[in-house]
């Protein structure tokens, strides 16, 4: 396979299932002709690739970590490769590159000079989620990680449930696993009773997926347990139904 002089966005798993269950063959078609990688995690992506092909060639390769960590004033110079003709691949830790995922910043420098920027399909744990929850799916947001202060936290979940009744709008957000639980209570205790709550932990894994919309009243007696669970979190509000039109079209 001859690849185009492009940056190849390449999704990883996001669980343990099966890789031919959630990511495309053609997409390791691909992979097998890139040897210069910008990776979220070293050790993970080099896990990932063997896994995918136990003879990939790992060692002919040059990887570049970006992450929370990285000096930003550094990574323009990665894409070196990709300005001189060759291609060159971005790898998330789980899930889609780019998608609430530090390797927007590279995407964005690429884009800024006009060099080509390729997604593959793969899952995306935010967009999964939605299709589950049985929220709108015209209008949503994503809104990274919620405030760690109690207070500051319930006043955030006020702000988005008051988004939601304004706007129709699905609210999504993420936590970091260990305080997911936390995170359910809070929730539950602040929305409004009928505020509905998806809850959608270790999604995509065969044993032990769960998605779960139910309303904020019935979460508070709910029994739970999402600690350590990798997990997405949507709020949405019942729209009231319009009045039902009349009969005839004209004023009485």
């Amino acid at each position: 396979m001859e690849l185009k002089a492009a940056l190849y966005l390449v999704p990883s798993e996001l669980s343990h299932a099966p890789l031919a269950d959630v990511l495309p063959a053609g997409n390791l078609g691909v992979v097998r002709e890139l040897r210069h990688f910008i990776v979220e995690n070293l050790r993970s992506a080099r896990r990932f690739l063997r896994r995918w092909d136990p003879a990939f060639p790992i060692d002919e390769c040059s990887f570049h970590e970006l992450n929370t960590h990285t000096d930003r004033a550094v990574i323009s110079g990665w894409l070196d490769p990709l300005r001189q003709g060759t291609p060159m691949g971005l790898l998330s830790d789980a899930g889609c590159p780019a998608v609430a995922d530090p390797g927007s910043d590279i995407v964005a420098i690429a884009q800024k000079e006009g060099l080509q920027v390729i997604p593959l399909v793969g899952p995306s744990s935010i967009l999964l989620a939605l299709m589950a929850s049985g929220f709108n799916g015209q209008g949503f947001a994503f809104n990274g990680y919620l405030p760690q202060d109690p207070q500051t936290r319930r006043q955030r979940i006020i702000e988005l449930e008051r988004l939601a009744a304004r706007t129709g709008q699905t609210q999504i957000f993420i936590e970091t696993p260990y305080r997911n639980n936390a995170m359910v209570k809070s929730l539950a205790e602040t929305l409004r009773p009928d505020t509905l709550l998806c809850v959608a932990a270790d999604i995509t894994d065969p044993d032990a997926e769960s998605i779960r919309t139910r309303a904020a009243a019935k979460w508070r007696s709910a029994k739970y347990d999402y600690d350590k669970r990798p997990a997405i979190f949507l709020i949405h509000v019942p729209q009231a139904a319009p009045p039902a039109a009349r009969k005839g079209g004209g004023r009485r």
